[in-house]
Parts: C-alpha cells; sequence; structure tokens
C-alpha cells in the first residue's frame, strides 16, 4: 500500500469527504448552516466556548463570523486559511492552507466528528457517517488554485441542484463575487489569488455545460 506523504504547513490542498453510501447529510439549511459556523469555529486551534454555545450567541448572530473570537489577534491560533467551500447533499469539498503541523487533520478530525455527532443525535441514528477520514490533494501553483475554485464552485450546477452557482447559498461562490458582507466572510484568498469579481463570475459561468457534459461521460463510465 502507497504511503500517504504527510500535509505541510504553508501549502495548500483540495479536501474532500462524502457520507458512506451517498446518504444524505444535509437535509434542510439549518444542517447546512451548522457546517458553516462549524467550519469557522472549527478553524482555531482553542476556542473559549462550545460550538453549541457559540451558535447561540446574540452577538455572533448580529456581527457574523467577526465576532471578538475571531479577531485578527487570534490568526496565530488558526489549524488552517479557509480559501473556499462547497457543500453538497451527500459531500463537502474544502480548500485549506495549513498553518500549523497536522493543521488539517486536527481541524477535519473535529469537524467531521462534530457533524457526526451532530447529525446523529437530530436523527436517532448511530454509526459514521463519513466515508473516510478525508481525502487531499496538494494544489501546486496559483493556477490551479483557481481552476479548482472554479470547480468545486460548479458543483450545485454540475449536479442540476441550481442552474447559476451563485443561486447555491452554501458555498463561497458569493464571497469570490464580493456579494457578502465583510463580517459574514469566512474565507481568506486575497493573499493568494488576484480576482475580480465580474471577471470571476465570468471565468466560472463559461465552465457551466463543459463541466455538466464531462460529469454524464464519466456517470456513463461508471455504469
Amino acid at each position: 500500500m502507497r504511503r500517504k506523504e504527510a500535509l505541510v504547513s504553508g501549502r495548500s490542498y483540495h479536501i474532500f469527504n462524502k457520507s458512506i453510501a451517498n446518504f444524505k447529510i444535509f437535509n434542510t439549511d439549518d444542517e447546512y448552516l451548522r457546517m458553516k459556523n462549524a467550519i469557522r469555529y472549527f478553524q482555531v486551534e482553542r476556542m473559549p466556548i462550545k460550538l453549541s454555545r457559540f451558535m447561540e450567541l446574540d452577538e455572533v448572530k448580529e456581527r457574523g463570523f467577526n465576532a471578538p473570537f475571531f479577531s485578527a489577534s487570534k490568526a496565530n491560533e488558526k489549524y488552517v486559511q479557509i480559501i473556499a467551500y462547497c457543500f453538497m447533499p451527500t459531500h463537502i469539498h474544502l480548500i485549506l492552507k495549513q498553518l500549523k503541523e497536522k493543521g488539517i487533520s486536527n481541524f477535519m478530525g473535529n469537524l467531521l466528528n462534530s457533524y457526526c455527532r451532530y447529525f446523529n443525535t437530530k436523527h436517532r441514528r448511530k454509526g459514521p457517517l463519513w466515508e473516510t477520514k478525508f481525502q487531499n490533494v496538494l494544489v501546486e501553483t496559483d493556477e490551479q488554485l483557481l481552476h479548482l475554485t472554479r470547480y468545486i464552485h460548479l458543483n450545485p450546477v454540475t449536479a442540476n441542484i441550481v442552474d447559476k452557482p451563485e443561486d447555491w447559498s452554501f458555498s463561497s461562490h458569493s464571497e469570490f463575487l464580493l456579494k457578502v458582507n465583510n463580517n459574514e466572510r469566512i474565507c481568506e484568498y486575497f493573499d493568494i489569488l488576484d480576482i475580480e469579481p465580474i471577471s470571476y463570475a465570468k471565468f466560472v459561468e463559461d465552465r457551466i455545460t463543459y463541466q455538466r457534459e464531462l460529469a454524464k461521460i464519466k456517470s456513463l463510465i461508471l455504469e
């Protein structure tokens, strides 16, 4: 068996995981929102409160994610830098830059275990929820990174859930178009990618037909 290489701090990775047997793990907006809050919460190494308490705070509800817990002074306590994300009914995509040794592994372990406990409690279910620990692919260049953001932002369109990526509320596409208030932003990519919102929107939409056709071909091959 090929030994997996350790994830390297300072490098960016495409992180992917899906549910066991394509089980639907997001059934309501609240479940998507739980994951959205969780990726920001577990990004920080030592949070002073539990996630359940954090989500109840009026300050967080009113000010979004830029509450004091996530101030710039906490930057050196982050496991990862979140570059982009997309949540789908049966799987999740994240683009993460590792900031600390074992940062991605710690972040993903906390994130996936927390959501599994939440989901199982809510649905009176037992057992594992995720197919694997997680899968990762090193992002070698900024150009590869840019194309990868397009790929994950087009996932809900490729799956014919929505017609346009901006119609999907559970990805970072709207952040890349600067349609999200600063206090609600999750992703940090300005130090890596030079993106102009109008050009990026066209860059993504120009690929819709191709990515849908490619998905059809892949499904035929698998069948």
